[in-house]
């Protein structure tokens, strides 16, 4: 290879390197960023089952309020 030739080369793997550390700090950040979103689904599915929980609560109190309030009005 001529000087020209080698020139280009080293400017090319230069390139390539830059490309490729990007592409590592942006791999690390896109696993960061997963790690957390997991994280973040894990809390929402479970403050759904809490407040399913509670949801089921409260309909049975309601349902019992109602009954209670049908005999009331039968007397």
């Amino acid at each position: 290879m001529n000087d020209e030739g080698t020139q280009r080369f080293d400017e090319d793997l230069q390139r390539l390197e830059r490309r490729l550390d990007e592409l590592v700090i942006i791999t690390k950040q896109l696993q960061e960023e997963n790690v957390s979103l997991k994280q973040r689904q894990d809390s929402l599915i479970a403050e759904r089952a809490t407040m399913l929980q509670k949801n089921e609560q409260v309909r049975v109190r309601v349902e019992a309020m109602i009954s209670r309030l049908k005999t009331m009005e039968k007397t």
